[in-house]
């Protein structure tokens, strides 16, 4: 009986297995990456990173673009130009030109959040330039492209020279009426592709851009860091005709933001931030090992960087950018109700705001 019934399910194996397709994998097309670009009469362009992994293949991987009413206009035109079966699920970086961008995202930014099989944790990030060429060049240096601007980003954020913007992150952010969206801008140098600063959003619109020498600056403004590092040039020396320069890492910062509603309604806010710092190298006549001239270059770059951090936010109020997240310090002081009565946006450019940055160096190498 056994036999007879082993017999049988072989006997059924046999027929039913030939039927079956191994390589259904192969037939997917499993978007990495996705771009955006302006284009005639309002219209976008679309341009989508497929890997390919079949050793019959020597393509790395597909590159198709189109232009349509919409990402998904585009995407419907570009889907019959391959024989893979198109799908978002593995879609890990989204690019927009910096074009497009200036216009307005919301469009594109709705489309993508109405597609439930694409993450939430897809990275967002701005193109210098043409967002296609980007995404569509191949560099020598690097096996994908795609791959390689995934990985970019992932390093940057963790070292917080850009802020991490996911989907998700770049929603919250707007939704929320104390904080504006902010996003990563790269560009392309070479042969190799940069990152060129951090674009500050207006809702969907990107309307100013720090630059990277204040990333840092910036990461530290609007929350704790763990770790980064930073170089300064610390100015002209006064015993002799040398510059002072000082580079930090392993930078941990603390920001503490106090909010003081003064009479006439005026609004002051002073952000308190203490970093500490392994100094990296410093060029200059001071004696790091003498306490009291190492509390004079600490002092100094204390100094500087609260120089440049309220130049910092002259530079948000006057493009009405709220990127620091300000608002939700001044949300949290007041009742709610007399916040709901505040027009934020047009009081945020007249608040009073005064950063004092203190540094303190935690260690200054093993010579001494």
């Amino acid at each position: 009986m056994k036999k007879t019934q082993i017999r049988l399910l072989a006997l059924v194996m046999l027929i039913v297995l030939p039927g079956c397709d191994y390589r259904i994998l192969e037939r997917i097309g499993f978007t990495y990456a996705a771009s955006y670009d302006t284009a005639a009469e309002d219209q976008v362009e679309v341009t989508i990173s497929i890997p390919r992994a079949e050793p019959t293949v020597k393509l790395k991987r597909e590159i198709h673009s189109a232009v349509g009413r919409s990402s998904k206009d585009a995407r419907i035109k570009f889907s019959n130009e391959t024989d893979l079966l198109l799908v978002n699920g593995q879609i890990r970086v989204l690019l927009y030109s910096d074009a497009l961008a200036r216009k307005d995202l919301s469009n594109e930014i709705n489309s993508v959040l109405r597609d439930t099989s694409i993450s939430p944790l897809v990275k967002i990030t701005l193109v210098s330039g043409s967002a296609k060429e980007l995404l569509g060049k191949d560099y020598k240096q690097h096996l994908s492209t795609d791959k390689y601007i995934n990985r970019l980003l992932e390093k940057e954020s963790s070292n917080h020279r850009t802020p991490k913007t996911t989907l998700y992150e770049f929603e919250r952010d707007y939704y929320d009426d104390g904080i504006d969206p902010v996003a990563p801008i790269l560009k392309e140098v070479g042969n190799d592709i940069s990152v060129d600063g951090i674009g500050l959003f207006r809702d969907y619109k990107y309307v100013a851009k720090i630059s990277n020498k204040d990333s840092l600056l910036f990461a530290i403004l609007r929350g704790n860091l763990k770790k980064g590092d930073m170089s300064l040039d610390l100015g002209s020396s006064e015993e002799a005709s040398s510059h002072e320069y000082i580079m930090f890492s392993s930078v941990i910062s603390d920001r503490k933001v106090h909010v003081e509603h003064k009479t006439g309604g005026t609004i002051h806010v002073t952000i308190d931030g203490h970093l500490r710092g392994s100094v990296h190298e410093y060029i200059g006549n001071k004696k790091l090992s003498n306490d009291a001239q190492r509390h004079e270059v600490e002092s100094k770059v204390s100094e500087i960087l609260s120089a440049r951090a309220n130049r910092l936010i002259k530079q948000l109020q006057q493009h009405k950018v709220d990127s620091l997240g300000i608002g939700i310090s001044v949300r949290n002081s007041m009742k709610y109700e007399a916040w709901k009565k505040l027009d934020w946006r047009e009081v945020y450019p007249k608040v009073e705001v005064d950063c004092k940055i203190h540094f303190k160096a935690k260690d200054y190498g093993k010579i001494r």
